[in-house]
């Protein structure tokens, strides 16, 4: 099954067989999926009581203070005495029924084939990092102050932040704009940045405040991303909008392909960024149709290459 889940919630589920089911969850929740609510929302899929253990596998984890308003994740669910595998419809409420007092919602579920991964075959994934230059920090809304970085009383160059930006785009080595963790040896710096954009942003609540302050919104797409990547890129981009780097420096850093060539303190905080979308080829979350097709699907073991 594939659960999609928002932060508060859950999406993808993904299912292949007569008896073992996939789903994909598509999830949202207002932080990303932390190992706290990595074990909750695999708490209530044992409440389902399945005969197999029934893992779940997320599509996007990243550290903490990172907010998702979209997230997906699948898992094998494997029903007693043979029975018909739950409908999507009561399987989302069933999870949603469970997880009723977290932060988290399953929004849609899906049955897939059990060659379905949600990481390994995601097309794309969408993040968003919003920045305010508001007043100071003891007059910023409270309803904002985790959810944006706030620059007080900052003005930023956007035509040079933009200039930047596009110097990011394409196929490169982002090894100056990773962090040090355990992965680290195994990931291949090598990605290809399909979007940056930098837009003017909004507010639901600051208007009502009567305080003038201006938000940006920046947009990151790409198949994947490095530890903390988007953080520094942000931090990087804040960085040359506030004169402290110009372009041309900033060239110099991706060129250098050294974390260590990456300036210390750039890096933007967690609070302020959102996964906003993983996206999937439809093929890839299509039922087989052939008898044939179901019985290569139930045999596949081995997830897609990264």
């Amino acid at each position: 099954l594939a659960l999609s889940c928002t932060e508060s919630g859950a999406d993808v589920v993904k299912c292949g067989g007569a008896v073992t089911n996939r789903l994909y969850t598509q999830e949202s929740r207002t932080d990303q999926l932390s190992p706290k609510q990595f074990k909750r929302l695999q708490a209530a899929i044992l409440r389902l009581r399945p005969v197999n253990p029934a893992r779940l596998t997320v599509s996007s984890r990243t550290d903490a203070g990172v907010h998702a308003l979209c997230n997906s994740a699948h898992f094998d669910l494997q029903r007693k005495d043979d029975k018909d595998p739950f409908t999507e419809e009561i399987l989302a409420y069933a999870l949603n029924f469970h997880l009723r007092d977290q932060q988290i919602r399953v929004n849609r579920v899906v049955r897939v084939p059990l060659d379905f991964h949600a990481r390994y075959r995601a097309q794309s994934r969408t993040y968003l990092y919003r920045i305010a230059l508001g007043p100071s920090k003891f007059q910023f809304p409270l309803s904002e102050s985790e959810l944006c970085w706030n620059l007080c009383s900052t003005e930023l160059d956007v035509d040079s932040m933009r200039e930047a930006a596009a110097m990011l785009v394409g196929t490169h080595d982002f090894s100056s704009f990773r962090a040090i963790n355990s992965d680290l040896p195994f990931k291949n710096p090598i990605k290809t940045m399909d979007q940056i954009s930098i837009r003017p942003g909004t507010s639901s609540t600051c208007n009502h405040f009567h305080r003038d302050i201006t938000f940006w919104e920046l947009t990151f797409q790409s198949r994947s991303f490095l530890f903390r990547q988007v953080r520094r890129m942000t931090g990087a981009l804040v960085a040359v909008g506030r004169g402290r780097l110009t372009p041309l420096c900033l060239r110099k850093v991706l060129d250098a392909r050294d974390l260590m060539a990456f300036p210390q303190g750039l890096s933007a905080p967690a609070h302020g960024l959102f996964l906003t979308n993983v996206e999937y080829s439809q093929q890839d979350l299509q039922l087989p149709t052939s008898p044939s097709d179901q019985s290569l699907c139930t045999t596949s073991t081995n997830p897609p290459a990264a």
